[in-house]
């Protein structure tokens, strides 16, 4: 049935909307697994990078795509969160996609300037209590995934910090880094080198085991710390817009799990501090019901803290 879908996807190419800017690190995945599925699928897949608006210019042209299996889109978890954030999408969240399967998560951590006065989690959380909105958090923007992080940190704390928007991680950790800025949770791509180098503390890592490698692995999970709550990854995953055929969507999924599974896949993954997802995650049945599990844990969090991006 599918074979005249993925026959034209091959002459035509497929392409994968990336949301965000070449060389970070949804680009870098998506090029990946254009590079690793195309075989699979004997097709030639590029990355095309469609930028703005917390990734739903990106999303929304998908969404409106032909469901002739020739548009993908590669998006993480501000997809979830965006159909809160934003109240008006030229798309539905749940409904306008053909989910694929997960890709990859990579786990978030919780740090601080160098300086900064607690030992432990609960010392960090008790401080935040205590000085509120004289702590600043930062964050890349709003709906990305140090934002929500930190919008997790400050609910478990029961208080809100002065949160400082920066475009982008960068010259969020550059102000972190230089005692500027007191708090901030984000990815363990970027931050993992930084904590090696001691040039920000590390409190706990968001995932539900440590990471590996020297340093790294000396920082407690928020679990551990009594915090299951804060446990949070940066997923990301694969669509198809709404409509195409369900036997194509599988093959997709197929050729997603077999690219998985490659050497040199695992081995970038894990140079990225990332994950790759196993196999029955990598599966339409099985994101689907993620995709709506992340949209209901997300809305009363962000409805609460009133941080809207339209």
């Amino acid at each position: 049935m599918a074979a005249p879908a993925l026959a034209q996807a091959q002459s035509r190419s497929i392409t994968i909307m990336c949301p965000f800017a070449a060389g970070g690190p949804t680009d870098l995945i998506s090029r990946l697994m254009a590079e690793y599925m195309g075989p699979h699928l004997e097709a030639q897949m590029v990355v095309e990078n469609v930028t703005g608006a917390g990734g739903t210019i990106a999303a929304a042209r998908v969404a409106q795509a032909r469901p002739d299996g020739t548009t993908l889109l590669m998006h993480h978890i501000g997809l979830a969160s965006a159909a809160t954030l934003y109240r008006r999408l030229p798309f539905n969240v749940e409904e306008s996609f053909a989910p694929i399967g997960l890709v990859t998560e990579v786990p978030q951590m919780v740090v601080a300037r160098s300086d900064f006065p607690a030992a432990n989690l609960n010392e960090l959380l008790a401080k935040m209590r205590s000085e509120g909105d004289k702590l600043t958090i930062g964050h890349s923007g709003q709906g990305s995934s140090d934002h929500l992080a930190g919008m997790l940190l400050q609910r478990e704390a029961g208080t809100n910090l002065t949160a400082v928007g920066f475009r982008g991680s960068a010259p969020a950790t550059t102000e972190l880094m230089a005692g500027r800025l007191d708090l901030y949770a984000g990815q363990a791509t970027i931050l993992a080198p930084l904590v090696r180098e001691n040039r920000v503390r590390a409190f706990a890592v968001a995932s539900e085991t440590r990471l590996p490698g020297p340093v790294l692995d000396g920082v407690p999970t928020a679990l551990e710390a009594g915090h299951g709550d804060l446990t949070m990854s940066v997923w990301h995953a694969l669509y198809a817009p709404r409509g195409t055929d369900e036997a194509l969507v599988n093959r997709f999924s197929v050729a997603l799990q077999r690219a998985l599974q490659a050497p040199r896949v695992i081995q970038r993954f894990a140079e990225l501090v990332t994950v790759p997802v196993v196999a029955e995650r990598a599966t339409p049945e099985y994101h689907r019901r993620f995709l709506a599990a992340e949209v209901a844990r997300w809305r009363p969090i962000i409805q609460a803290s009133g941080a809207y991006a339209d």
